[in-house]
């Protein structure tokens, strides 16, 4: 058993558990995704270690994702229309980084920069 997305127009619409020769009987285009594969990096099952497996396709596959065909890999959505795909994570970068001073901050879009939360 393994789990496949349902890609329609580029998105995943579905995330199934089932057996390959299953998935040969379905319409529609289906896509492997593996469980632990999180950020461009292969972990142990159930775990937060990382292991030497390989990763498949960036991103464990989750409703909303987007698959992209050329880069085979699954991403999340774009939580702001200014960051920017990361090729090594598969996941959004900020287009400036958070300052690491202990202090909290959220991402603020209308400035495109980090502001403190206070």
């Amino acid at each position: 058993m393994a789990h496949f997305a349902k890609v329609e127009s580029g998105v995943v619409t579905e995330v199934i558990v089932a057996d390959q020769d299953f998935i040969d009987t379905q319409s529609g285009t289906w896509v492997k995704t593996s469980y632990n594969t999180r950020n461009g990096k292969h972990y142990a099952p159930d775990s937060q270690t990382e292991d030497s497996g390989t990763p498949l396709r960036k991103n464990f596959a989750g409703i909303g994702f987007t698959y992209d065909s050329g880069r085979d890999a699954f991403f999340p959505p774009q939580p702001y229309p200014s960051w920017v795909i990361n090729e090594t994570t598969g996941g959004w970068d900020a287009p400036v980084s958070i300052t690491d001073d202990g202090k909290q901050y959220q991402w603020d879009e209308s400035i495109t920069n980090w502001k403190e939360v206070t």
